[in-house]
């Protein structure tokens, strides 16, 4: 004799007796079959074993009447949605979803027939839905107060005001820089990718923190750990590409106009010191007709110093000025001369009564000694305002002499 089918109210009352049952049964399935479960602590497990239970509570909620509550799969997440978040991956959540269903299905369907079938098929459906949702939402939060969290560090990082806060808001960001670090400044594109700007910069084992300030867009760019990559994902080795070359090939992601790059420092903590650098030179760099792009800030010290830039009149004294005073002042003679007579080395040798030969071997050790060649055009303008700014700090540091 055929079984009689029940009745709606007769499956809920049914339903609601085997909810412990199914509850139990999930858990212990969860343990068996999902080994990422068994390796939780208990408190997260519990978390987990939580959303579980309120699933099937709801399913039977949901199964009473669909239609007045269409969006109680939802409230499923509700039990523990932050602790659920920071336990368990997208993926993780949808094998659980799947264990339970098969739970579900295995204990009720076998009992409750084709109607309940349907029922656990349309509700899998729309909680697969709800955790899709669940996560995206938490995303979209996440994205939204990293980009706010991201602004406001290189905001820091471009006004030098550091608090004790920043090294922790720095680490919430996930920054993976290590090692040195340079700003780059240029103009805002149109439209811009800042995910594109990431993978980017991953490739060439870098990492970047990015601001937009008005027009200007900023790149605070940092060496990444290259281990645990794999070979293919790169074009470079973080040893093996310089923060010019970095810069070079960031370079189509920014829009029309000057792109500075400000000189290397320690660490993040530091790196205001090349942000000022790279701002004040991407104010001045109209000025250089024939500026690359990008150009190193030191390439425009002339320009920044004489725009009263502070930390390019520093630059000028101590990297060049001093160390030449310091050295010899033969070295430094040879210098003024050879650029007052217009870098012509027979005009230098006739003043200094020298042969040109030896005007060639003391520019060389000029270069040797800061770095910069006298004969190029551009670094012989760079020379030439170190000369002329450290004769002046020279004179400023001279002792006045006391009226008799």
């Amino acid at each position: 004799m055929a079984t009689k089918p029940r009745t709606k109210a007769e499956t809920l009352a049914w339903l609601r007796t085997i909810a412990g049952e199914l509850s139990t049964q999930t858990l212990k399935r969860l343990e068996d079959t999902l080994p990422w479960y068994g390796d939780m602590p208990p408190s997260r497990r519990s978390a987990v074993g939580l959303v579980a239970q309120a699933g099937i509570s709801s399913f039977i909620a949901w199964f009473e009447d669909p239609r007045s509550t269409p969006w109680i799969a939802a409230d499923v997440f509700g039990a523990a949605p932050r602790e659920l978040l920071r336990s368990v991956s997208l993926q993780q959540t949808l094998q659980l979803i799947r264990v339970t269903v098969e739970v579900v299905e295995d204990r009720v369907v076998k009992d409750g027939g084709e109607p309940l079938r349907e029922a656990i098929l349309l509700y899998s459906r729309e909680i697969a839905f709800a955790a899709a949702d669940v996560y995206a939402r938490a995303a979209e939060a996440r994205g939204l107060w990293d980009a706010r969290l991201e602004a406001l560090v290189v905001d820091s990082i471009l006004s030098g005001e550091y608090d004790d806060e920043l090294p922790s808001r720095i680490a919430a960001l996930g920054w993976h820089g290590h090692g040195e670090v340079a700003v780059l400044v240029g103009t805002a594109p149109k439209q811009l990718d800042v995910d594109h700007v990431r993978r980017a910069a991953r490739h060439m084992h870098a990492d970047v923190l990015i601001g937009v300030q008005g027009n200007r867009l900023v790149l605070v760019i940092g060496r990444s750990d290259p281990l645990g990559r794999e070979p293919e994902e790169s074009i470079g080795t973080a040893a093996a590409l310089t923060f010019m070359e970095i810069a070079t090939q960031l370079e189509p992601h920014f829009g029309p106009g000057h792109l500075v790059l400000g000189h290397e420092v320690p660490n993040l903590v530091d790196a205001s010191k090349s942000a000022k650098a790279a701002l004040a030179g991407f104010a001045v760099a109209r000025s250089w007709r024939h500026a690359p792009r990008p150009v190193h800030a030191d390439d425009l010290l002339p320009e920044r110093a004489l725009a009263g830039d502070p930390l390019a009149r520093a630059t000028l004294v101590h990297r060049i000025y001093r160390p030449l005073q310091a050295h010899s002042t033969e070295l430094l003679t040879t210098l003024w001369s050879y650029l007052d007579n217009g870098r012509s080395l027979e005009a230098t040798a006739r003043e200094l009564f020298v042969h040109p030969n030896t005007v060639r071997y003391r520019l060389k050790r000029v270069s040797d000694v800061i770095g910069w060649d006298a004969t190029g055009a551009r670094e012989a303008l760079i020379l030439q305002a170190a000369l002329i700014i450290g004769s002046m700090s020279d004179h400023e540091h001279q002792p006045r002499r006391r009226p008799s």
